[in-house]
Order: C-alpha cells, then structure tokens, then sequence
C-alpha cells in the first residue's frame, strides 16, 4: 500500500491496490462470529418489470408496441438495500411506510423471500411507490413512477418502532429517495449515535443539512456536484469533500464515481478505490448494493476502509446484473483472487 502525501491538500492519499490480501474475508471466516444485526430506514418501493418483444411501431403515435410476455417484482429503494444487507448473512430489520394495496402487499411476500424482517407500516391514505420499467430487446423504453407521501401518522408511529430496535442494532442505514419516508431523519441520527451505533446515510436532494452527525454519507458524483459545485482536479474535489466533513461534523463521507471508482474521506485523510474492470449492464441499485455492504461489514466489525473495498467489488459485481439485484458473499469473496 502506497501512502502519498499532498503539500496542496495537507492529505494523507492512501492509494488502494488492484490486488487485496483478502483479509477483508475475515468476517466470514472467523470462527463464531456473531451474526450482525442492521436496522435499514428510509423509502421503500416496488420495482415492476414487463418485459416483451417489439416487433413493430404504433400507428397511432410513433411509439414501439411491446407485447408483453413476462412480469416481474422485486423490492425497490430501501427494501433493496435490506435484501441485499439480507443476502449477505445479516439479519436485517427493515422500517417503512406502505400503502394498503396490491403492491404493499407484494412487498411484504417479496421481502420475506429475501429473509428481510419487514416491519411496515400500513397507511390507508398512501399509494405504495412504484417504479414500472417496460422492457423490450433488452433495454429499458419507458418507466412508469407511482407514488404520494406518506401521512403524518404513520411516520410518528415509524419513529416510535425505530427507537425500539435501536438496542439489539449494529448497524443503521438510512435510505433516502425523497419520497418522505424519512421525515424524523435528524432525530433518527441523533438517537442512533446516542446509543453508540453507526449511522450509514444514502443522501437525496440538496439539503444535506438534515445528515448532520451522521457517521458516513454516500452520495455518488453527480449528487455530490450538486451540493458542492464542479471541480476540475482532485485536489480541488479533495478541498469541497473536506469542506463539507466540517461543516456538518459527518464521520466520513464516501464518493460513489461510476467509471472512475469510489473515494472515501475522512478528516486528514483519503482512500481511492479504482472501479473493478467489468462489464457494465445496468447500474439500478448500485448505490443500495454498496451502502448495504458497508453496513453489513461495519457491523460486523470491520475497519472502514476493508468495508469500502468489499463495497467497491460489490457495486462492480451488481452492475453485471440486469436491474436491482443482490451480490452474495460466496460471488464477493471469489471477485477477490480473480
């Protein structure tokens, strides 16, 4: 491992290695490791898939005509970054608001597939987000959204149920897709880093004020830039990155870059990890991918940068994969002595 210091920056730049010493394996391996216990918060939706062939175009507007001939469903948002926390030996606690209708319901039969304790709470006035994409010769034509906030109500009585798992937690991950599921997010940090826990944030919007405290956000590039302005090097990056650390006193915060990798920061110090060499199929559900690993290692233990790796070969592994979709440990440790 190469450690380089900046005169500009005043950084200590750790530059990761293509090759790991897989010692970030370790929590599989040891003998009698508990099991960890994460508690995943925030938006969750129900991802529909048609898919079908198109043989022709519309003669009413010049549109494809997809007949459809299969239909698929699989948890969205937070209940992705649950299943995925789930997949990867957790056991997960998964809190949220869903509507009184078909798709609530098929969130909940979807969820206990995927070994996910999901306590979700039922508003009668709510519509259940769906994100409906139409598929045709493999590639997306067209998503469909449906969805509405969830009422006052039903997020008091979330607040109430997070304060009670709080205890038996190692880890919290707060999805955040603004869709209002987390209106209580600045009490939910200040609770969680009371009882000692880390707090893991995947960020929306351009209020990350409300983050405050929190032990590490994820935001990926184009998020960031939106919050922070555009840079034109990496010390300039590197400057806006610590900046931003200070000013809402955050543990860390980790920079998702699609192409070019991931970058972790920390007060004084800064880990680069290159993008693995594959394939890209679809990147829907990448950042649950790698927010759900890192919490799943960081409960369980593991230093924070050994987290970012496993995080990085994770989203490399999740983007070969046609829409959401769940990286397992035994697929994680053998992309590690490729």
């Amino acid at each position: 491992m190469k450690m380089v210091r900046s005169d500009k920056t005043s950084t200590r730049d750790v530059v990761a290695r293509n090759k790991s010493d897989h010692a970030e394996g370790f929590a599989w391996n040891r003998p009698r490791a508990p099991k960890p216990r994460v508690l995943v918060v925030g938006d969750v939706m129900l991802d529909r898939y048609w898919f079908g062939d198109v043989a022709r175009i519309s003669p009413e507007a010049p549109v494809p005509v997809v007949k459809v001939d299969r239909i698929e469903e699989r948890p969205g948002g937070a209940a992705n970054v649950a299943r995925n926390a789930a997949a990867l030996a957790a056991d997960v606690s998964l809190l949220s608001v869903v509507g009184r209708d078909e798709a609530g319901t098929s969130l909940r039969k979807l969820l206990r597939v995927d070994r996910v304790t999901a306590k979700l709470q039922t508003d009668a006035a709510l519509r259940t987000t769906i994100k409906l994409r139409v598929i045709g010769r493999q590639q997306q034509l067209l998503r469909v959204d449906f969805e509405a906030p969830p009422s006052h109500e039903a997020l008091a009585s979330k607040l109430r149920d997070f304060r009670s798992l709080l205890a038996a937690t190692h880890s919290v991950i707060l999805s955040d897709y603004g869709k209002g599921g987390l209106a209580h997010i600045i009490e939910m940090i200040r609770m969680a880093r009371a009882a000692g826990k880390p707090v893991l944030v995947d960020p929306k919007g351009e209020d990350y004020s409300r983050y405050r405290g929190a032990s590490l956000i994820t935001p990926n590039r184009s998020e960031f830039r939106a919050i922070a302005g555009s840079w034109t090097t990496e010390a300039e990056l590197t400057r806006k990155a610590n900046q931003l650390l200070r000013e809402l006193r955050i543990g860390a915060l980790l920079i998702t870059r699609s192409e070019e990798g991931m970058t972790l920061y920390r007060p004084g110090r800064r880990l680069h990890v290159a993008a693995q060499a594959r394939e890209v199929y679809d990147v829907s559900g990448a950042g649950d991918t790698v927010i759900a690993t890192l919490g799943v290692m960081l409960a369980r233990g593991a230093d924070l940068e050994d987290a970012v790796r496993l995080a990085n070969r994770a989203a490399g592994i999740v983007v070969g994969k046609f829409g959401t979709a769940v990286v397992r440990p035994e697929e994680l440790f053998e992309a590690s002595v490729d």
